[in-house]
């Protein structure tokens, strides 16, 4: 009798259709990354975790690598898309602050995420690395340096190098941040956005390295 319930129960529960299973094994895949890395993370426990055999996750990802292909690209297009939508402000430094709040944002929302593409994504992932995602962002930023830049009479060909160490200072303050988680994150961007924006507002038009020029003099 006790295994005849057991069966009708079994028959009643409702089974999971294949993409409700796929997205959860990306949120199990997800989790076991961020905190172990792709080399730490076995397809067995991914399976063990979600209650189905191994045969099951292949037929999905065909294997881990799969599964970590499209974790990485989901969190690549998420930052990226977050920090587009911020570039809304009126003038650049409304700008710079949107995209450093939106950068901070992901890091302080989806820390499982962030600790992923910190990581630099390995190269089963198939899109890149972290620092090409940062390259992707730099490229968005570098549209509001080229307006500035030809205000203020600097050279425009040089917004992309400007980009990169803007951005490239922001991803590196919020892996330090993610840890420390203080100040709060308006508080970091305000720095942040200090730092860049005072630097920017003293630009030298063509700077030079001061001992390089002493030891011509």
């Amino acid at each position: 009798m006790g295994a005849v319930s057991e069966q009708k129960g079994r028959s009643r529960r409702k089974r999971m259709t294949g993409r409700q299973r796929r997205e959860q094994l990306l949120d199990i895949g997800r989790e076991l990354f961020a905190q172990r890395g792709f080399d730490g993370t076995s397809i067995e426990e991914i399976a063990a975790r979600a209650g189905v055999s191994k045969p099951v996750v292949y037929e999905h990802f065909g294997g881990k690598d799969g599964i970590y292909a499209v974790v990485v690209d989901r969190e690549m297009r998420t930052l990226l898309s977050m920090v587009v939508e911020s570039l809304t402000g009126d003038h650049a430094r409304a700008k710079l602050e949107g995209a450093a709040m939106a950068l901070l944002a992901y890091v302080d929302e989806c820390s499982d995420g962030f600790r992923i593409l910190a990581r630099d994504s390995h190269a089963a992932s198939g899109t890149g690395s972290f620092a090409s995602l940062i390259s992707d962002i730099a490229t968005q930023v570098e549209h509001v340096l080229v307006e500035e830049f030809n205000e203020r009479g600097y050279d425009p060909k040089l917004a992309p190098m400007y980009a990169q160490s803007l951005v490239g200072m922001v991803a590196l303050t919020g892996q330090w941040w993610l840890e420390v988680r203080k100040p709060k994150r308006e508080v970091v961007a305000a720095h942040l956005v200090n730092l860049s924006w005072n630097g920017l507002s003293s630009l030298e038009a063509k700077p030079q390295l001061e001992t390089l020029s002493n030891r011509a003099g």
